[in-house]
């Protein structure tokens, strides 16, 4: 049933209010007044009748008869702000005595029966929160308020509220308003849990209409940039957020229980390291000089451990230049913890207690839903090596081919070589060593398939500067990720503190990234005649000497982990899209 708001705009009633239900949206007759009529829905077309003709919008009108709509809806609010005001009452307040919160008076009065009203002087209730619905008859309305932690009826009743409080009520309350409300707590004949109404307040006059109960706000772009009115239109989504501070809220619980001390780095940085990605640039015009916002907290928590700190963590937002999809944002979440005197296999029971902890936080339980894959959190979990796995998907065994790239490639574009599409092609035909091939093999053929929780061990040199050799195996690291839902969750090293080996590997990365940045500038130059400074090489890469100095000092054999925030939130919130998990996403400028 869809409703209609039907506002009558004459001159010696201004703000008359007539409340109409109807399957259809042809029954509206015309009078002597002007009179506006207001549809809140997102349906295609819409008919009315004026004067005996009906008038059919099409759909490709749509658009500009929601503005105008919405801009008529805002001037006749407009008007009673000015109407509230003129009869001393503002309807914007400073604060509101608040005794309880709707959920709280549904669980305290759950035993009260039908029909039954409780009205002694405890009885005596007062809440507040936004109207999301309403209802008038004669002299009754109906309306639903919804507060943070759930909605609750007000019943009132003209006999009830005293001078003209319940024409006010009719005429100037509207959806989205924010109200304060108090009486005594009755519950209808049809079950429906009530405030009965004794007086009201209005606390802050929405101005703009909120978009109507039976289609929501359902454009996805609109929902992202407009998420305060997303929260409000499909309360699910604030749920995402209750259960995020969940989430946050139990690592932190978790990793402080086992001795961790959060402390916190430097958003701004003179080298942009512990990774390898674009990072953003700005200017501090006081020290005349480039910075760059953090591609990682991990040199910075290391700095820690040399200064004397054995278990220290950071919660915070990193930063990277790079591509959007449903899994990357340029600016997450992440948790990065380090732990002196521990190598990467404790870290692999910590990744287990701080994923099944959230778990547990959130749903309850341990298998859960993720759109549509049932996934098994249950402990122990798989636990793999990218040799080991890149042979059982493709029968190559990297271990046997040695360091001869030409025919490591020939191998393996030989056996996958149907199977794939010129883009992969491309990316193995440029892979620099065989640890570069087989980690391509591994993200094009392996990864995606790595549906339930699996640790993938021991990763190659080339593409792990920051992780210590493997002790047993010549060539690779100790070093996992972990993977589910056929996305990487968290990465951990057995950490590298030789300082001369760690100078040695970070030039050789400069060296490298300068190398491609080179060959994609002359690339550039010759089709194009200009460098193209959003090509994934053009940026620069610098030394963070003052790390490489600290580790001079001495840092203790250690562990550290990062773990992505967003997509363990996600995962256990089962959203489709990174966005659908970061409030107030960073988007195109609307034109």
């Amino acid at each position: 049933m869809e409703a209609l708001r039907i506002w009558s705009l004459t001159t010696s009633q201004p703000f008359r209010h007539l409340f109409r239900f109807a399957t259809t949206t042809t029954t509206i007759t015309a009078s002597s007044s002007v009179r506006l009529v207001l549809r809140c829905s997102s349906s295609s077309t819409t008919t009315t009748t004026t004067g005996g003709r009906n008038r059919r919008s099409s759909s490709s009108s749509s658009s500009s008869s929601s503005t105008s709509d919405r801009d008529a809806v805002r001037a006749i609010r407009l008007k009673k702000v000015e109407e509230l005001r003129s009869k001393g009452l503002e309807p914007y307040a400073y604060k509101w005595d608040r005794t309880h919160t709707a959920n709280q008076l549904q669980d305290i009065y759950k035993q009260l029966g039908n029909g039954e009203e409780s009205n002694s002087e405890s009885d005596h209730v007062s809440i507040a929160g936004r109207i999301v619905a309403r209802r008038a008859f004669g002299k009754l309305a109906f309306f639903t308020l919804r507060d943070d932690s759930g909605t609750i009826q007000l019943y009132c009743e003209k006999e009830r509220l005293v001078h003209d409080q319940f024409d006010q009520l009719k005429m100037l309350v509207d959806i989205g308003d924010i109200l304060g409300a108090s009486g005594s707590i009755k519950r209808t004949e049809k079950g429906e849990l009530s405030v009965y109404v004794n007086s009201f307040a209005i606390l802050t006059k929405s101005l703009l209409p909120l978009p109507d109960k039976y289609h929501g706000l359902t454009d996805v772009d609109k929902r992202y940039r407009h998420r305060y009115v997303d929260m409000i239109a499909n309360p699910e989504v604030a749920d995402i957020f209750r259960n995020r501070a969940k989430i946050v809220s139990e690592i932190r619980k978790t990793v402080e229980s086992l001795g961790f001390i959060e402390v916190e780095t430097p958003v701004l940085q003179g080298a942009a390291g512990g990774a390898e990605a674009r990072p953003f640039v700005t200017h501090h015009n006081s020290l005349g000089r480039d910075l760059y916002l953090r591609i990682a907290t991990e040199l910075h928590l290391k700095r820690m451990l040399v200064g004397g700190f054995e278990k220290v963590y950071e919660i915070g937002r990193i930063f990277r230049n790079e591509g959007i999809s449903t899994r990357h944002n340029p600016e997450f979440t992440t948790i990065e913890m380090y732990e002196a005197y521990s190598d990467y296999q404790s870290m692999i029971n910590m990744a287990e207690e701080i994923v099944t902890r959230c778990a547990v936080a959130v749903n309850g339980k341990l298998k859960i839903d993720y759109q549509g894959v049932e996934i098994c959190l249950e402990r122990p979990w798989r636990r793999e090596t990218m040799h080991n796995l890149v042979k059982e998907a493709t029968g190559i065994d990297f271990s046997e081919l040695g360091n001869d790239l030409t025919a490591a490639k020939e191998v393996t574009l030989r056996a996958l070589g149907i199977d794939l599409d010129n883009k992969d092609k491309s990316s193995i035909e440029a892979c620099p060593s065989v640890g570069h091939l087989l980690n391509e093999v591994f993200e094009i053929v392996v990864e995606p398939k790595l549906l339930q929780p699996t640790f993938v061990l021991d990763y190659p040199i080339e593409i792990s500067p920051l992780a210590k050799p493997h002790r047993r195996h010549t060539g690779l690291t100790e070093r996992f990720e972990l993977f589910i839902c056929g996305r990487e969750l968290a990465n951990a090293f057995s950490e590298l503190t030789d300082p001369m080996d760690q100078r040695g590997r970070l030039e050789e990365q400069v060296r490298q990234h300068n190398e491609k940045r080179a060959a994609a500038a002359m690339e550039t130059n010759c089709a194009e005649g200009k460098i193209n400074k959003d090509e994934d090489g053009s940026y620069e890469v610098t030394l963070d000497d003052d790390f490489l100095t600290a580790l001079e000092y001495g840092m203790p054999p250690a562990s550290g982990m990062g773990l992505g925030i967003d997509r363990l939130v996600m995962l256990l919130t089962n959203s489709a899209s990174i966005r659908d998990v970061i409030a107030f996403p960073v988007l195109k400028i609307q034109q």
